[in-house]
């Protein structure tokens, strides 16, 4: 049976969200870990270019009536900002891989509850899948980690928290490229504000600067209107399922740009966590 056109729509739209925050990813630890920018400078300048690079595209894409209505506002400007500004803190004290289950499995939670509570009850089939899934990102982190730093910890459990709300309100956007910009220009005080207070400490670097504008522009803004656009065609659960495979995106990028080398555990438990999604994912198909 041929596939439908709008499911290869939302599949293409979802991958090609992954990758831009697996991408995001990659170009913050690098940053970061480098020390060529401080936290809360990378944090305002990823917003800014962001919010400067979606309000352009708003300006010169045409209007669409709306099928539903706007769900930009100060809630999911905040949400937007509590996650980018957590997720770069907590990397100042936790390992990548670390940093990884504990940001993708807050994210899962968080919306898994969301579907729970609104009465989304998943298929036998669908929670084998997730179990899988789950069961390779700790195979992939967790073995010869040390205990994460219960500050670090708790900063990135608050990003997935934020980024699984963030995400949850996307799914009622009526225009997901100007609803993301609204939400990126709302964030610019919050972003700045953080900024001033920790002006003391900032430093940053040119390789910083064009990693954070990179991370802004393209990972974070395209990468939210691509993620909200795919999100009127999933369920929370499957939502919450298919972001769990970013940190692998993100381990193979790592060796594609950075020159990490590749292991046995990465390939199966990439392997583990890709088919648990496929599992969950086929099980939604009618």
């Amino acid at each position: 049976m041929t596939e439908h056109p709008g499911a290869r729509r939302v599949a293409a739209l979802t991958l090609l969200a992954l990758i831009a925050f697996a991408s995001n990813s990659i170009l913050c630890r690098v940053a970061l870990e480098s020390a060529t920018i401080d936290p809360a400078t990378f944090t305002a300048v990823r917003i800014l270019s962001g919010a400067a690079a979606l309000a352009l595209i708003a300006l010169v894409s045409p209007r669409r009536p709306l099928r539903r209505p706007s769900r930009a506002g100060w809630a999911s400007a905040f949400f937007l900002f509590a996650y980018a500004i957590a997720f770069s803190y907590a990397y100042l004290t936790l390992g990548a891989g670390t940093g990884a289950l504990l940001l993708f499995g807050c994210v899962q939670t968080t919306m898994l509850v969301a579907a729970l509570k609104n009465g989304e009850r998943p298929r036998r089939v669908e929670w084998l899948g997730l179990l899988v899934a789950a069961a390779g990102l700790v195979y992939l982190v967790s073995p010869g980690l040390s205990a994460p730093s219960p500050a670090g910890a708790a900063l990135m459990a608050a990003a997935g928290a934020a980024w699984g709300l963030y995400s949850l309100r996307g799914r009622g956007s009526g225009d997901p490229l100007r609803d993301t910009a609204r939400n990126f220009l709302r964030a610019v005080p919050l972003a700045l504000l953080v900024s001033a207070a920790t002006v003391a400490r900032a430093h940053a670097e040119a390789r910083g600067v064009a990693l954070a504008v990179a991370s802004g522009a393209v990972a974070s803004g395209l990468g939210y209107v691509i993620w909200y656009a795919a999100l009127r065609g999933l369920t929370a659960t499957r939502a919450a399922t298919v972001q769990l495979s970013v940190p692998v995106i993100a381990a193979f990028g790592g060796i594609v740009f950075l020159g990490e080398q590749v292991s046995a555990r990465l390939a199966v438990s990439a392997a583990m966590i890709l088919g648990g999604i496929g599992l969950a994912l086929a099980a939604r198909r009618r």
